[in-house]
C-alpha cells in the first residue's frame, strides 16, 4: 500500500533555471572568447558535474557552492570579464522564486496521500520556493541534509528513515531519469517518470505526462 509520494522540486514542480544559465551564457560569450555559445554551457554543465559527482558525505559541498565554484571555472576557463557573483545571483533567485507548472496545485490538492519533496538542493531555497509557490508538503528532506545528491541512494534512504516508510510504501515522481527513477529505484522505490514533453519511454519505465497521472499509481 502506498503511503506517501516522494517528488523531486525543479522540472517536476517549478520550472528549471533554462532560462538563466541561458542569460549566464551570454553574458560569459559577450565578454570573453568562446568559439560559440553552446561551448559555455557544454563546459559549465562538465565543470559542475565532475564537482557534483564527487560531493558526499565528508567531501559534501552545498549545491550554491557547487554552482559557484563551477561558473567562476567557466568564466576563467573563456577568459571572460563577468562577474561570478552577480551572475550566481540571478541562479539563486530563480531556485527562491522559480515560476510553477500549471498541474502542481491541483496535485497537491487532490493528491489521495501525503507528498514529500526530495530535491537536490539546498535547504534554505527550497523552503523560500514553497512558501513562493504556497505549497506545504508533509516532508522535506534534500541534498544538504543528507549530504548527498541524486542519483546516489542516501537521499532516498533519508527520506525513508525521516518518515519511518519502507520502499514499498512510497512511489517517487520526478523529470529525470537518471536522478530520479535510477536513483528511487536504487533504494529499492518505485518510480514513476515525469515526461512532459512526450519523448520516447525507455522500456519498462513508467511515465506519465502531468503529475495528476500518478493516482492511479497510488
Amino acid at each position: 500500500m502506498i503511503k506517501a509520494v516522494f517528488t523531486d522540486f525543479y522540472g517536476t514542480l517549478a520550472h528549471e533555471d533554462g532560462e538563466i544559465v541561458k542569460r549566464i551564457s551570454e553574458e560569459i560569450f559577450d565578454t570573453g572568447k568562446a568559439d560559440d555559445i553552446s561551448d559555455i554551457g557544454a563546459y559549465w554543465w562538465e565543470s559542475f558535474q565532475s564537482l557534483f559527482s564527487s560531493s558526499y558525505g565528508e567531501d559534501f559541498r552545498t549545491q550554491r557552492e557547487l554552482e559557484y565554484t563551477s561558473l567562476e571555472d567557466t568564466i576563467k576557463h573563456f577568459c571572460s570579464k563577468a562577474d561570478a557573483g552577480k551572475l550566481s545571483e540571478l541562479m539563486f533567485s530563480h531556485w527562491q522564486k522559480p515560476p510553477v507548472f500549471a498541474d502542481t496545485l491541483p496535485f497537491f490538492e487532490k493528491c489521495p496521500v501525503p507528498v514529500c519533496i526530495v530535491s537536490n538542493i539546498d535547504r534554505c531555497d527550497v523552503m523560500s520556493a514553497l512558501d513562493h509557490i504556497g505549497v506545504k508538503p508533509r516532508g522535506i528532506f534534500t541534498s544538504e541534509d543528507a549530504r548527498s545528491y541524486k542519483p546516489r541512494k542516501e537521499l532516498f534512504l533519508y527520506a525513508l528513515n525521516k518518515t519511518g516508510l519502507a520502499p514499498d510504501e512510497v512511489i517517487h515522481v520526478g523529470d529525470s531519469l537518471s536522478s530520479d527513477v535510477k536513483g528511487a529505484e536504487s533504494a529499492g522505490i518505485k518510480a514513476v517518470w515525469l515526461n512532459r514533453g512526450g519523448r520516447e519511454v525507455p522500456e519498462g519505465v513508467n511515465s506519465v505526462g502531468v503529475l495528476t497521472e500518478l493516482f492511479p499509481f497510488l
